[in-house]
């Protein structure tokens, strides 16, 4: 190594050639890590870029583009280390050592780095997909090497580790085209469910982004001892449920006071 040899130059007496060459490597090596992150960041942009426009996953998009970031930056220290005259050998000697027991310390990481690989492989989501898992819901707004980001409805960033992630249950709400809507009505018992069926069929058919096929269905769910529960359920497009779950449980609401149909109090 080149330590033990400057420490033989030091007792040589070549005392100013030697702070020279420490100070030339220390240098070069500095330059080298900024020079090389500079870079990383450049082309790690750079192929970002690339990938977009070739319409790739933008799930795919941010694991490799991390992935990228990270093989980089290490090759870069790695080579900045090797300028200060530490050699590669020993180096990895001593890496090697320690193999081991960073591992074991970075066991979960592993963990979360080969559930990113599940995740881009099986797909049980993509970037933009409304999912429910770990106990939250949120919309995946990007997936990393080791973690999965999810934004929820009130704009708040939802860190998920990778490795249960993909090992745990996922809820997709958008996977499909279609999604079915249900509402519960609490009517009194003495209502006449007939005209009450006509009234909630003729609301659901102002709305046209209430599917025909399959029909919506309005029917007894059971009778309870302070009314009559119903439900409604009807088909729509997986990007109109939000609206129309709304807007369409205010127009059957609307309608039935209109007719002034009595609700029950439960």
């Amino acid at each position: 190594m080149h330590f033990i040899e400057t420490l033989f130059d030091l007792k040589s007496g070549d005392f100013s050639k030697v702070i020279f060459s420490l100070l030339t490597n220390v240098i070069l090596a500095i330059v080298i890590a900024v020079v090389g992150f500079w870079l990383t960041g450049v082309l790690t942009r750079l192929v970002n870029r690339i990938l977009r426009k070739s319409e790739t996953d933008p799930g795919l998009i941010s694991f490799l583009t991390s992935f990228l970031s990270m093989a980089l930056k290490i090759m870069v220290t790695i080579t900045a280390i090797t300028q200060l005259g530490v050699e590669m050998t020993s180096f990895l000697t001593l890496l090697g050592a320690a193999g081991i027991a960073v591992g074991m310390a970075f066991s979960g990481t592993l963990s979360n780095f080969a559930g990113g690989i599940m995740i881009l492989v099986l797909k049980p989501f993509k970037v933009g997909d409304d999912i429910k898992a770990l106990g939250e819901q949120g919309v995946v707004s990007e997936i990393q090497i080791f973690n999965t980001y999810l934004k929820t409805v009130d704009n708040k960033i939802l860190v998920f580790p990778n490795g249960p992630l993909a090992n745990g249950t996922i809820i997709n709400f958008t996977k499909e085209k279609t999604r079915r809507i249900e509402w519960t009505l609490l009517v009194d018992q003495a209502a006449d469910i007939r005209h009450i069926q006509e009234i909630i069929a003729a609301a659901m058919l102002t709305d046209k982004r209430i599917l025909t096929k399959p029909e919506p269905i309005v029917g007894v769910q059971q009778l309870t001892e302070v009314g009559l529960e119903l439900k409604v359920r009807c088909w729509v497009k997986t990007s109109d449920y939000g609206s129309v779950f709304h807007q369409g449980q205010q127009a059957i609401i609307e309608a039935l006071r209109t007719a002034q149909i009595a609700f029950a109090k439960s």
